[in-house]
């Protein structure tokens, strides 16, 4: 419902998240758009997105929203979210292990429908969307 909302706001739902505790959950959504994302952008999706999570019953009560850009170290939740950024390093945490692992920290080689290939350190490792728990950019900064 909300990625649907977001495209007709010209913006890209990166992802969603709820955290915290059941009794007044943090609500977290990501929201970018082409060439980047503003405060004013924000701040008004902030006002839609209040009142379709209030409507749409899914969060019993009390919720606390923070709406976001995705940041540098952006979340990678769908399979074109892998594709756009092949090249780039990623982390990635699986719910079952791949191969005896369950992170994999590396450059993303390629992505299709099932699965990510990420290349850690000259090995080759073939994640399936499946299993991925968790994934996210990976900006190594030096100073």
């Amino acid at each position: 419902m909300l990625e649907a909302q977001a495209a007709g706001h010209e913006l890209e739902l990166v992802a969603v998240e709820v955290v915290g505790a059941t009794r007044n959950p943090t609500v977290r959504v990501y929201l970018d758009r082409e060439g980047g994302i503003d405060l004013d952008a924000i701040t008004g999706a902030n006002r839609w997105i209040s009142t379709t999570v209030e409507e749409s019953g899914l969060i019993g009560g009390a919720f606390t929203l923070e709406v976001s850009s995705p940041g540098i170290e952006r979340p990678l939740a769908k399979p074109s979210d892998f594709a756009a950024h092949v090249g780039e390093r990623a982390k990635v945490r699986t719910s079952a292990p791949v191969g005896g692992r369950s992170n994999f920290t590396g450059t993303i080689a390629s992505a299709d429908g099932d699965a990510v290939v990420i290349d850690t350190d000259g090995t080759t490792h073939r994640v399936p969307f499946a299993v991925i728990a968790r994934a996210h950019l990976k900006v190594d900064i030096e100073f």
